[in-house]
């Protein structure tokens, strides 16, 4: 996956030199085989010397800007319909011509691992390169790079989708933006800005954190690890561990180096600055993210600190409220004989409840598609559909079903819970069992909080009974909830029920507002 990353990573800061203004020029974003979004109006700018007129040309439109007293100069293209490939001419002491710019729709693919996983690792790359010739998807990826210090720039560059693009490309990224492209039939621009193992509040500016009452803990925690960490002390640590092991003779695994976490991913702001910022701005119709594994120990946090995020870019890029739509996470570690308490099912939680806090949201539910023994599942296909599916229905008027099963309210009856769903029209309305006819997952528990396995009877199109002989008085009931949940609650679509808890008890999570760094 990405081979070149770590090099990059190192070496990032060489790519963002200062920029000379004595030429007119464009942002990496703004390239050759680049693809405009279609029906927006789209951002072009760039720098030049200070005080010079540019003149933008694309189609039949001509826009012109002075650079100002910094060199910074931008123009907004009147709306462009879909279609291409048009020529992108900038003019002005010198002038650039930026070729093959085709106008569709353009996505943001952004999250941890299991976003950046490429087409290559996922199942059935290899069958999926063979076909990968499609010059109406294009492609770019931002390279790691984690700093402080906003960035203007990146290396990379557009590629049209091919055998060799593809390889190395977001799985779910790819995968959605085909479904996209394959039922739309107009060009699709996908910009890849994800990093795995990623925390959530990296990709977000420092000052909104230091300002939020909500997030002091956190912002306070990195204060104080700033001041005392000394990377070059860690490293030579490290490089005394493994001189230990190599003298004797190499046995088990070799001691894992570390990273500088002052350039990492997990430190406030730093992919905000080194990924983000260079493209903030570009036109997007909207953005699709996978991440929360690295979030899941502070679950509960996550419940505000995910939708300020989401709230931060919105802000930034100041085209409206544009879609977001993430993937909630999967399941995984091995099953568990008996119920318990679960920072991952707390994280997913935390996932649906956003869907509550902003508009234009939308949430993937794959408890079905996960890997007990490997935290990034293989199966990235259909992952991406069920994006897909809410994009196309949402944004696209397609009358698809997309929604999950989602719980809305409880009724005690007796010595048993009524559990009634969210099952509108855009969730195929009737729930079902997948695979076996009784319903597997759901616990129940009295006043004790004591949860025990239930029984589970569908009653209706939208309400389960739930009960157990062993509470005679039951209180709350909870629906897959475990890292890695036997479960099958689904509706005529395919699409499974997400997880939830009838209940507000304290979780595992609360409490847990800083990062635990070593």
């Amino acid at each position: 996956m990405r081979c070149f990353i770590a090099i990059v990573s190192l070496l990032g800061c060489l790519f963002i030199l200062p920029i000379a203004h004595a030429d007119v020029s464009l942002p990496t974003i703004i390239g050759d085989h680049m693809v405009l979004q279609r029906d927006l109006e789209n951002r072009v700018w760039g720098w030049a010397e200070p005080g010079e007129k540019v003149t933008v040309t694309i189609a039949d439109q001509k826009h012109s800007a002075t650079a100002d007293d910094k060199g910074n100069w931008e123009v907004k293209l009147a709306k462009l319909p879909a279609g291409g490939p048009h020529e992108l001419k900038i003019v002005g002491k010198n002038s650039r011509t930026i070729s093959d710019v085709m106008v569709g729709e353009v996505w943001l693919c952004s999250g941890q691992s299991n976003m950046e996983w490429s087409v290559e690792l996922a199942y059935d790359g290899d069958l999926e390169q063979l076909i990968a010739d499609n010059p109406n998807i294009r492609l770019i990826t931002v390279p790691h790079v984690g700093t402080q210090e906003p960035q203007k720039d990146f290396q990379g560059e557009w590629q049209t989708a091919s055998p060799q693009s593809v390889k190395e490309f977001s799985g779910v990224g790819y995968y959605f933006g085909k479904q996209l492209q394959e039922t739309l039939d107009v060009p699709v621009g996908l910009v890849d800005v994800s990093w795995g193992g990623s925390a959530c509040e990296a990709w977000i500016e420092r000052s909104l954190l230091a300002d939020d009452e909500r997030f002091k803990p956190l912002h306070d925690y990195w204060v104080e690890f700033e001041k005392t960490y000394d990377y070059q002390k860690k490293k030579a640590e490290w490089q005394a561990q493994v001189k230990k092991w190599e003298e004797g003779g190499k046995q088990g695994p070799a001691p894992w180096e570390p990273a500088d976490e002052m350039k990492s991913r997990n430190r406030p702001a730093n992919i905000y600055n080194g990924v983000l910022k260079p493209i903030l701005g570009y036109g997007i119709r909207g953005a699709i993210w996978y991440q929360g594994e690295t979030n899941a120990g502070r679950a509960h946090q996550y419940q505000e600190l995910f939708p300020f995020m989401i709230a931060s870019w919105r802000k930034d890029w100041q085209i409206g409220d544009f879609p977001f739509y993430w993937v909630q996470l999967a399941d995984f570690t091995r099953e568990v004989p008996e119920p318990g308490e679960s920072d991952w099912a707390e994280l997913r939680e935390a996932q649906t409840l956003t869907l509550d806090k902003l508009p234009n949201t939308g949430q993937a539910v794959i408890i079905d598609i996960g890997e007990a023994d490997d935290i990034h599942p293989r199966d990235k296909r259909d992952v991406a559909l069920r994006l897909a599916r809410i994009a196309l229905a949402q944004d696209y008027g397609m009358k698809l079903p997309y929604t999950s099963p989602r719980y809305k309210s409880m009724k005690v009856e007796g010595n048993k819970i009524v559990v009634t769903f969210e099952t509108g029209e855009h969730a195929e309305g009737a729930l079902k069992a997948f695979d076996k006819n009784e319903l597997m997952g759901f616990t129940i528990a009295g006043e004790d909080k004591k949860f025990v396995p239930a029984q589970a009877k569908i009653i209706g199109n939208n309400q389960i009974e739930v009960w157990s002989d062993a509470v005679a008085k039951p209180a709350a009931v909870r629906y897959a909830w475990a890292n890695n949940p036997v479960c099958n609650l689904e509706n005529r679509a395919g699409l499974p029920a997400s997880p939830f808890r009838t209940d507000k008890w304290p979780g595992i999570t609360e409490g847990n507002l800083a990062p635990q760094i070593n």
